[in-house]
């Protein structure tokens, strides 16, 4: 699964603030697959917020099952009104599912 992941992971920089974040290509048929069946709670911080385009920024530490390293991703969210409840600089717990060949925030929460 390691080679069939980093054949369709690829990094482009993207202006974020004063900073940059990376981006990742969605992972495709397996690792997909192993995306969409993930229940692990990932820790991360909130860098973004695009209300409009129901988008969130998060550094992320190590995604174990995706053998992803920790960046800074977008990610898109399972439901908008999520976004209400965190804020830039926000540490959070949040977890992802594979939907449709791309990674998709399905819940966040402030860490404890």
């Amino acid at each position: 699964m390691k080679e069939a992941l980093s054949a369709f992971l690829f990094v482009l920089l993207i202006p974020a603030s004063a900073s940059f974040a990376q981006t990742v290509a969605p992972p495709q048929g397996a690792a997909a697959e192993a995306a969409s069946s993930m229940n692990d709670t990932i820790a991360g911080e909130v860098r973004k917020i695009d209300k409009d385009a129901g988008k969130i920024t998060l550094r992320h530490g190590e995604i174990k099952q995706l053998d992803m390293p920790p960046m800074t991703m977008v990610f898109r969210v399972k439901n908008p009104a999520m976004l209400e409840a965190v804020k830039p600089g926000d540490k959070v717990k949040f977890k992802i599912e594979g939907k449709g060949g791309a990674l998709m925030v399905t819940e966040i929460a402030p860490a404890k």
